[in-house]
């Protein structure tokens, strides 16, 4: 008896750790270009302000409609969290009692150099961030960026969203603990499939003719990627396009800890393989074991420098060339499933987004 009443709270504890908590309360998260904050009600006006639903169909394959509805039921959702309401209480509860964050994207600079600051007309608001969706029970969640008309194509979402991806996956109470990340995006739209890909996600299944694509009078699918919190580098995600890493945003030091123990684990099985196939003496491993117990007691700067130097072993260069070829060829030999090629990733030196858009104005739908 006393065994089942055992098995049985064991039970509860379990399930209890896979609900979300009644009430959250959403951090602030920093970028180089741009921060974050928990969206206001106030901000859906500021969303109009900005152009944020023109061109949706192009982007999310909704309607602007549609697209605005479903951004007012976020910010709703995000604010009642944050309040602690139920779904009953807000109104506006997922039926499977699936929670929403948003966030509203601010800037205080003139990134396209016409002497004003971006988003004076808006109270500095030109987008929003969300995680939508995210599921206790699977530990998973969506990601999706919308952003004002004119602040499209200016590597924003390039600067937040590892951001809140590293928030996402971290672990609890540091981060919300979630297992995957998944996007969906239509087609059509080739520039958000490559940032999603810089990004680390991976295409995981297609829905056919999903979406309407109006501009072209014909149905398109939609396309499903995602990543998982094994499989996510929060440093590679931001040094692929001369990002850095803000060790005091939410989440970092316990995602970038997490991550250097996912290395050193593949590095000991890798060299204990070696070992045992060609009887080899390999030091590989001991090095790389030393490196995380070091790293997680100096912090996450050290983590981030354990990484880059002890991990990737004695050649990084070559070693992260052979990592990139197992996610694009496929080559038995190498365990890293990032996306792209060394070449391809860029360096701080290198930032490019901090030319690009200059001067830019969309003033068209769609564009």
């Amino acid at each position: 008896m006393p065994e089942q009443v055992e098995a049985a709270t064991q039970e509860q504890l379990d399930q209890q750790s896979r609900e979300l908590p009644d009430l959250i309360v959403i951090p602030s998260i920093k970028g180089e270009m741009v921060h974050l904050r928990p969206s206001v009600i106030e901000d859906l006006e500021r969303m109009d302000a900005i152009g944020a639903y023109i061109g949706a169909s192009g982007i999310t394959g909704k309607d602007r409609v549609a697209e605005r509805g479903a951004v007012h039921a976020w910010v709703r959702r995000s604010v009642a969290w944050s309040q602690g309401e139920t779904p009953t209480e807000s109104g506006v509860g997922d039926p499977e009692s699936r929670r929403t964050i948003a966030w509203s994207i601010i800037t205080e600079a003139d990134h396209d150099g016409d002497g004003e600051i971006d988003a004076a007309n808006s109270d500095n608001v030109i987008g929003m961030i969300f995680l939508i969706d995210i599921d206790g029970w699977a530990r998973s969640a969506r990601i999706q960026v919308v952003l004002g008309k004119d602040y499209r194509g200016r590597g924003y979402s390039r600067d937040i969203m590892p951001r809140v991806m590293t928030y996402g996956l971290a672990p609890e109470p540091a981060g919300l603990g979630m297992h995957r990340i998944w996007v969906a995006v239509p087609e059509q739209n080739t520039r958000s499939v490559s940032v999603y890909q810089s990004l680390g996600f991976v295409p995981s299944g297609r829905s056919r003719d999903a979406l309407w694509n109006a501009s072209q009078n014909r149905y398109q699918d939609l396309i499903v990627m995602d990543t998982l919190v094994d499989e996510f580098d929060p440093i590679r995600s931001l040094d692929a396009f001369g990002m850095h890493v803000i060790e005091d945003n939410p989440g970092v030091k316990e995602a970038l800890s997490a991550r250097e123990h996912s290395i050193a684990i593949r590095l000991n099985e890798k060299n204990a393989s070696k070992h045992d196939a060609e009887g080899t003496d390999v030091n590989d491993a001991a090095a790389a074991a030393q490196s995380v117990q070091k790293a997680s007691s100096d912090g996450a700067g050290d983590v981030a420098e354990a990484v880059r130097k002890d991990a990737e072993g004695a050649e990084p260069a070559r070693q992260s060339e052979h990592d990139d070829r197992k996610s694009v060829t496929g080559d038995a030999d190498a365990e890293n499933s990032w996306p792209y090629t060394a070449g391809e990733r860029k360096t701080s030196k290198e930032a490019w987004w901090r030319t690009l858009g200059r001067g830019r104005k969309r003033d068209t739908e769609g564009k």
